[in-house]
């Protein structure tokens, strides 16, 4: 099979990842086999292939948004899956079950967690394996280019709203208007929400317009109105200042991404005074993707899906890096 490998992690312009063939792997126990169809370009995949993420696993296949068949099972696979089922596989690959962070429901902060695409070889390839109770069941009336970003851009913008507090009816900043982005937005303004986005693209910014956001303005520009609650997508840590700044009391700021560059020194008064607050997030739980594909089932998502074959991933990692993407791009095999 064809798959892409990071040679040596560094900026992508340099060619760190390479085209190889491989063998097809084998479906350990507990896992399936899947034959790939389309794979989402995420930014985390930016980050394991220029080196901010360290290595988890040498030479790793990048890609975590995958849409494919399954085409065989392992051993003690279970009874969910058939050969022949269209599934997801996303991020989130495995957790221990037994910590306290899982027993509590909190499995994204489980210590032993791996990630599909970092800790084992992920969907920038033609086949990839999935232990099955990590593998999701997809929503009807989407193509396989615009599931793909579903399963992390998606995901993890919904996990990012919730962890934003946005009050019913409330004022929703957006910084940076991506692939999660631009999903997040129609989601939060489906539940009524009003959306303002601050992004450096002014293709970005049309698209934010087009589908329904109030305003959108230059990525650290204030926003016409103060916000209850924002989120931060893009990996720049000195937006975090304006952000903060845009709040009104009680606001709370999530950053949604796993890299950030260094957040410059906050002043109380300024930036947290009045009760603001700053979240992290931390990849998501299972019950997330549950609750959110079953939403994007019930609620007509519109992904903007810029598309690349599977031998052209480089070249889609370089536009990604260089803002020349609006909306998710998707690698189809």
């Amino acid at each position: 099979m064809r798959a892409w490998r990071v040679r040596t992690p560094g900026p992508v312009r340099t060619g760190p990842l390479e085209l190889v063939s491989a063998d097809v792997p084998e479906p350990a126990a507990g896992e399936l086999l899947i034959a790939v169809q389309a794979c989402g370009v995420c930014r985390t995949d930016l980050h394991v292939t220029e080196g901010d993420l360290p290595v988890h696993r040498p030479h790793v296949t990048p890609g975590h948004e995958v849409v494919g068949e399954v085409v065989a099972l392992g051993p003690d696979a279970g009874e969910e899956f058939r050969t022949g089922d269209w599934v997801g596989v996303a991020w989130l690959r495995h957790t221990c079950g037994h910590c306290r962070f899982c027993l509590r429901g909190q499995e994204n902060l489980c210590p032993e967690s791996q990630y599909t695409g970092w800790d084992a070889d992920g969907g920038y390839a033609e086949f990839v394996t999935a232990p099955a109770d990590f593998v999701h069941r997809l929503p009807e009336g989407y193509s396989d280019s615009e599931l793909a970003p579903l399963l992390c851009a998606g995901i993890i913008g919904y996990r990012s709203l919730t962890r934003a507090d946005l009050p019913a009816g409330g004022r929703l900043g957006i910084y940076g208007f991506g692939g999660s982005a631009h999903i997040t937005a129609q989601v939060a303004l489906a539940r009524g929400a009003e959306v303002h986005v601050m992004t450096r693209g002014e293709s970005a910014r049309e698209l934010a317009l087009a589908l329904g956001a109030a305003s959108a303005q230059g990525a650290a520009d204030a926003p016409p109105v103060k916000l209850d609650a924002a989120i931060l997508f893009a990996p720049v840590g000195d937006l975090v200042l304006p952000a903060l700044e845009a709040l009104d009391r009680g606001g709370t700021l999530a950053i949604a991404g796993i890299h950030l560059s260094d957040i410059p020194p906050l002043n109380y008064q300024t930036h947290l005074f009045q009760e603001r607050q700053v979240r992290s997030v931390t990849s998501n739980t299972r019950a997330d993707a549950r609750e959110f594909l079953e939403f994007a089932g019930r609620h007509r998502i519109e992904v903007t899906t810029p598309e690349y074959r599977l031998d052209q991933a480089d070249v889609a990692l370089e536009d990604l890096s260089s803002g020349r993407i609006a909306g998710a791009a998707v690698l189809l095999v």
